[in-house]
């Protein structure tokens, strides 16, 4: 039983009878506070913005990537133990070039195999041919019946459809043999690689995966506002991150159907038109869109937090108490340091940017000004 700081001071008054002290002592006991609620809540100090107006913009811009439009993945049409790769990421390729080996010791046996079955096929049918030669002169004499005849001409047939087939089985055999090397069938730039030499293999599985030759994409993640306003006719401004200066234009090719199940956002891949030679595969990009214009308020990437089930959220100080809750936003668009909020906040609302890691629903907060000192 927990022990309240103040029960010690119950036995030192004088003694009355002993149902009076009992009924005392139980008095203390409901005035008396434990020990632990004495313990004030920990402060935490922070960094907040104060909303103060809202700000309508009539672009967004977003930050992406530059891929290939066609990634072709490249696998071999039958299972076996890989023992060669021959290229690996960041190779450029040819079209026919050789890319990787697997162990052909089954495929040279089934080869072997099939030519023999060839030639037993093709000794038949010279034995059945002959026969039905004979045949034949026999029964101009008259010394054998039109039966046997018939039959030695089926038996003729017969050696010959063997013949074709085991012909076919040595042609599979050869295809097999050839399919345990595997060559590209297009050019372009290994992006990625699937299975190691000594690992046994199923036939489909990738080997490399190539960014074909030609066309390219700036492909970007956009929340569901901004996915609605990308129409096929869309025109977008796209420039490399690290040199702004080196431009291209673009337009909406494909707009994925289906949000990312872990981001909530959308795949807009933005066709260039004529990019420059500096705009290589895998470059950050940063491209800005026309849309309309709609509410927003500009926050540091810094407050974003993700709730219990995912969604978008920051911290909100209340004034009074100085404590923090939680509080779900919609998120407009997502550049390099800012996000757009279009839905969840107002002018005076107090958002936490710096310190959120240590958070939690109704902490206590000490208000820091952007310098780092108290706030006023």
């Amino acid at each position: 039983m927990r022990i309240p700081a103040c029960l010690p001071n119950a036995f030192n008054i004088s003694r009355p009878p002993a149902l009076l002290s009992l009924f005392a002592v139980f008095g203390l006991l409901a005035a008396c506070q434990p020990v632990e609620d004495l313990v004030e809540p920990e402060i935490r100090p922070v960094r907040y913005t104060t909303i103060e107006t809202s700000a309508s913009s009539a672009t967004v811009t977003l930050v992406g990537r530059v891929q290939a439009q066609t990634e072709i993945n490249q696998s071999f049409r039958i299972d076996g133990r890989l023992i060669e790769r021959a290229v690996d990421v960041g190779d450029t390729i040819k079209p026919g070039q050789l890319i990787a080996r697997v162990d052909p010791e089954n495929e040279e046996s089934g080869v072997l195999a099939a030519q023999a079955q060839l030639l037993a096929a093709q000794a038949r049918l010279i034995e059945a041919r002959s026969n039905q030669t004979r045949m034949r002169e026999l029964i101009a004499e008259k010394a054998v019946s039109q039966a046997a005849f018939e039959q030695a001409t089926a038996l003729l047939s017969v050696a010959e459809s063997q013949v074709k087939s085991a012909e076919s089985q040595v042609t599979l055999a050869k295809n097999r043999l050839s399919y345990t090397r595997l060559f590209s069938n297009v050019g372009g730039v290994v992006t990625s690689r699937g299975a190691e030499p000594g690992e046994v293999i199923s036939a489909g599985r990738m080997i490399i995966q190539v960014a074909e030759e030609g066309a390219r994409d700036a492909v970007f993640d956009v929340p569901a506002s901004v996915k609605n306003q990308a129409t096929r006719d869309a025109q977008i401004s796209v420039a490399l991150t690290s040199a702004p200066s080196i431009t291209a234009v673009g337009r909406v090719r494909e707009v994925a159907p289906r949000a990312d199940p872990v981001t909530g956002t959308f795949t807009v891949r933005i066709q260039l038109i004529n990019p420059p030679l500096e705009m290589r595969l895998g470059s950050t990009v940063t491209g800005q869109m026309a849309t309309d214009r709609v509410t927003a308020i500009e926050l540091p990437a810094s407050a974003l937090i993700r709730s219990k089930d995912g969604q978008a959220a920051v911290w909100i100080v209340d004034p009074q108490s100085k404590t923090v809750a939680m509080r779900t936003i919609e998120v407009g668009a997502y550049g390099t340091n800012n996000i757009q909020v279009t839905q969840g906040l107002a002018p005076g609302d107090k958002v936490v940017t710096a310190g959120i890691q240590t958070l939690r629903p109704g902490q206590k907060v000490e208000l820091l000004n952007p310098a780092g000192g108290k706030a006023l």
